[in-house]
């Protein structure tokens, strides 16, 4: 189980964006968390994925108090969770090709030997065709580079998934082919997931439950 118990967080210490915020995912379970742009929702799900630090609070995964945030966190504890964020232009190291953008997380953990077989199969299920691999980010549209996003965060197999607006830059059909890809993922693998967002519709169809921000957070 992953928990958030009494968190506050934010960038400056005297204006925390997130105060005193509780949030549980259960193995399986697909949370989704609407509130309006600007109000914390992105921060919180940083924090959830050991991305930032909280003020103060608790992250728990299976009972065990979280102790590191970053590159400070166990490393076997960063791979249990994949993140997909808003803007992959932003998340995308531009040096990198496609394959190599993809296998970064299996090179940074010591596990280059899988790069040959993981890295083209989560391509083809992500909808990525081979000759894009080839290519880096200014080479292909945002809809793509966002496929390639959703495999880096999926090549782990991690544990749970947290994705932050994943699908706010895409059309139709390509925020449909992702979600059918996370969805097909969890099924495989029982994933949790946590989905953040300000599209309610979307939400209400893709996970189990939907949390208003103003219903975890202090006011």
């Amino acid at each position: 189980m992953l928990e958030l118990h009494h968190i506050t967080a934010g960038y400056d210490h005297r204006r925390p964006v997130v105060r005193d915020a509780h949030l549980t995912l259960r193995p399986g379970e697909s949370v989704g968390l609407l509130g309006p742009s600007g109000c914390g929702k992105s921060t919180l799900a940083r924090v959830a994925a050991l991305l930032h630090r909280p003020d103060r609070g608790t992250v728990t995964f299976d009972g065990a108090p979280v102790t590191g945030f970053r590159h400070r966190a166990p490393r076997s504890l960063r791979a249990q969770v994949g993140v997909v964020f808003q803007q992959p232009r932003l998340s995308a190291d531009p040096r990198l090709r496609l394959r190599d953008l993809v296998a970064e997380p299996l090179r940074a953990t010591g596990r280059r030997g899988e790069v040959d077989r993981a890295v083209p199969e989560l391509a083809a299920r992500v909808g990525l065709g081979a000759d894009l691999l080839g290519r880096r980010p200014h080479e292909v549209s945002d809809g793509q580079l966002q496929r390639a996003c959703l495999a880096r965060a999926l090549v782990l197999r991690p544990r749970w998934l947290v994705c932050d607006e994943m699908t706010a830059m895409l059309d139709a059909s390509t925020t449909a082919a992702l979600v059918g890809v996370v969805e097909e993922y969890r099924a495989d693998t029982g994933a949790g997931l946590l989905a953040v967002g300000h599209d309610p519709v979307l939400l209400d169809r893709w996970c189990d439950r939907t949390t208003l921000w103003n219903e975890i957070v202090k006011h």
